[in-house]
């Protein structure tokens, strides 16, 4: 849990618990289990504990939730960066009972409910067709297979917001159907948050890839936001092949892109030379 956070996209997060099993590609190499890991916690696995906190740790975003009513602003709260709130284990049934209700009782934070299971969402919350004004609901969408399985799953809630973390982005993501082409019995995206894969093990992600994104969240008035190129940059300077950089085929940008491994901070957050910092308009 963290006040202040230094993900781009969220004032503060909040941990339920730590720990989950991996489901898809993007998980491969989770920054939250190395995490877990380095403070000699072994959470990830279907057979895993999972760690659970005091009743300080859940009485902070109450504490949120006066500062931002004092200060007439109301914060962000991602939920969950160590966990996946819907994961299916029925230790934490009890503990998603009581996140529901610190939701509904802190009005003045908007909870960013971001998951890898968008299935078993209806089963697991309490509201049905009427969402508390302050959810955010999102699924991470890494290729274009999980796009195709999740969207559908994601889209037919009626929560306030409705996003997607296309991070880390490990393939070329088409999200025309449900943008400019949605099917009708679908609810709009109302958000696009793209990022590179960091750590020393990451995959690079390509500059088509993340245009792309952009592209069709312009062409559909959706806010987009670039976390970060993540741990590989792409070289552009005419001339210049560093002697750390690989070639690899751009199927977006029909070329080879040299990256280069500059790590999380060097290889920054422009794309194009643009600080995409947008939010959704409910914000």
């Amino acid at each position: 849990m963290a006040k202040n956070s230094s993900i781009e996209w969220t004032d503060h997060t909040f941990n339920p618990w730590w720990g989950c099993t991996k489901v898809s590609p993007g998980c491969a190499n989770c920054y939250a289990e190395s995490w877990s890991k380095r403070i000699g916690r072994k959470l990830w696995g279907p057979t895993a504990d999972r760690r659970f906190f005091t009743e300080k740790h859940w009485g902070e975003p109450l504490v949120w939730n006066r500062d931002a009513r004092a200060e007439g602003n109301r914060k962000r709260v991602f939920c969950a960066s160590m966990a996946d709130v819907f994961e299916s284990r029925a230790e934490l049934d009890s503990w998603r009972e009581r996140l529901w209700t610190l939701v509904e009782a802190t009005p003045m934070l908007d909870w960013l409910l971001l998951t890898k299971r968008p299935q078993n969402i209806g089963a697991m919350v309490p509201w049905g067709e009427n969402w508390p004004s302050n959810v955010w609901l999102g699924t991470t969408v890494e290729d274009q297979e999980r796009a195709n399985e999740r969207l559908p799953l994601l889209l037919k809630h009626a929560a306030k917001c409705r996003f997607l973390s296309c991070e880390p982005l490990v393939a070329a993501v088409n999200l025309e159907p449900w943008l400019n082409e949605r099917p009708k019995d679908l609810q709009p995206i109302n958000w696009v948050i793209a990022g590179g894969e960091s750590g020393h093990k990451a995959r690079p992600m390509l500059p088509g890839w993340a245009r792309r994104l952009r592209d069709q969240c312009s062409k559909a008035s959706v806010p987009f936001h670039f976390k970060q190129w993540g741990h590989w940059a792409p070289v552009y300077a005419k001339n210049r092949r560093a002697t750390s950089a690989e070639g690899f085929w751009d199927e977006v940008s029909h070329e080879e892109i040299l990256m280069e491994p500059l790590g999380k901070h060097g290889a920054g957050r422009h794309l194009d030379g643009v600080t995409w910092d947008e939010l959704p308009l409910t914000a």
